[in-house]
């Protein structure tokens, strides 16, 4: 018989495990056991380190700079399916980067929504990538990106939104959205054992007979059949098996971006402004419809109350579309060129 504390501890577990959508490749682990590694780092006015890693034409040839802002349990080594020929054709530079405490950038303890957007503004003046620079997150990934919505929308050149998290503390998402929601009571139980308890959480998380992160990417409570088939040819979570969950350097470093991304905001999103009044670039979010992880009414509501905004949604996708193909290339040329795609259904794992 399963006690009642130990249900409410498995909820508040899955409530972790279940934003850890963002997929990295297999060396990742070498880099979170090596750090620091051998990746070019910036030192900040803090003393923190940030690890990056460069992609597409070199940078003074660039005609765009695209910054890429990974999420949950990922790195900057995650993939972003960006058809090489488009990204020559264009002229496209990627930096992709560890978010504080992930993969080899030194970790924050004073992690905050701002102090997201501030280390993204100083990585790129660090990198001198000119004063305005296009950027793209992913999954929880996103809460960065509304940060430098919020806190530097004049450095935005265009922004793109992938499946992003919502935080179900917004004070404008309406009860009636919310209120049955089962994702917003493992999100609350999950936050308050990471706040009030996170010794116990951790123990809790390592435990050898909790489900194994691959039993965790077959729950079609978290995946849709799409997304099954993308975890069946990609790795999954090594930042969330038993073992690394051990690390407290880890351990404290997803705690610390669970606990940004839904705590208490020092803004509402749907309160931003548009950062383009002109028209001089867009703004999108891409959801898909069959999204278990964030609702696609949820991001409905948000794209409405925020017209400014372009909303995307992938017919039959689930939280992975990043993934599937055709996906990353729709991002770059309606962001890059204001291309609408003609349609969605072409999008697929």
């Amino acid at each position: 018989m399963v006690s009642k504390t130990k249900v409410v501890l498995l909820i508040g577990l899955l409530g972790m495990v279940y934003q850890a959508t963002e997929l990295p490749p297999p060396h990742v682990l070498q880099l979170l056991e090596n750090s620091p590694g051998d990746s070019p780092r910036v030192k900040l006015e803090d003393g923190r380190h940030l690890a990056y890693r460069e992609m597409g034409v070199p940078k003074k040839e660039a005609k765009y700079k695209i910054i890429i802002v990974h999420g949950f349990g990922s790195s900057k080594e995650m993939n972003f399916l960006a058809p090489q020929e488009l990204i020559e054709e264009l002229g496209i530079y990627f930096l992709f980067f560890d978010r504080a405490g992930y993969g080899e950038s030194d970790s924050n303890p004073r992690r905050s929504v701002k102090s997201e957007a501030l280390d993204i503004q100083e990585l790129a003046d660090q990198l001198q990538i000119g004063p305005k620079f296009y950027i793209i997150g992913v999954s929880m990934g996103s809460y960065p990106i509304w940060s430098c919505l919020k806190h530097i929308p004049h450095r935005l050149a265009g922004v793109s939104l992938i499946v992003p998290v919502v935080n179900y503390n917004w004070p404008s998402l309406p009860k009636i959205l919310i209120r049955d929601d089962y994702r917003r009571r493992l999100v609350q139980w999950a936050f308050w054992f990471s706040k009030y308890a996170p010794g116990l959480l951790q123990w809790w998380v390592s435990q050898k007979w909790l489900p194994s992160t691959s039993v965790l990417e077959q729950n079609p409570v978290f995946f849709n059949p799409h997304d099954i088939e993308i975890l069946k040819k990609i790795p999954g979570f090594p930042m969330l098996t038993r073992e690394k969950l051990q690390d407290r350097e880890v351990f404290d470093t997803l705690r610390g971006d669970f606990m940004a991304s839904f705590g208490d905001w020092d803004f509402d999103p749907t309160d931003l402004s548009n950062p383009f009044p002109g028209n001089e670039s867009s703004v999108h979010i891409w959801q898909g419809y069959e999204d278990r992880v964030v609702p696609f009414k949820l991001q409905r509501f948000i794209s409405k109350k925020l017209p400014w905004i372009r909303y995307h949604e992938v017919p039959g996708g689930g939280h992975l579309i990043v993934h599937y193909a055709g996906l990353c290339e729709a991002v770059l040329r309606a962001l890059l060129l204001g291309e609408e795609p003609f349609s969605l259904d072409h999008i697929h794992p």
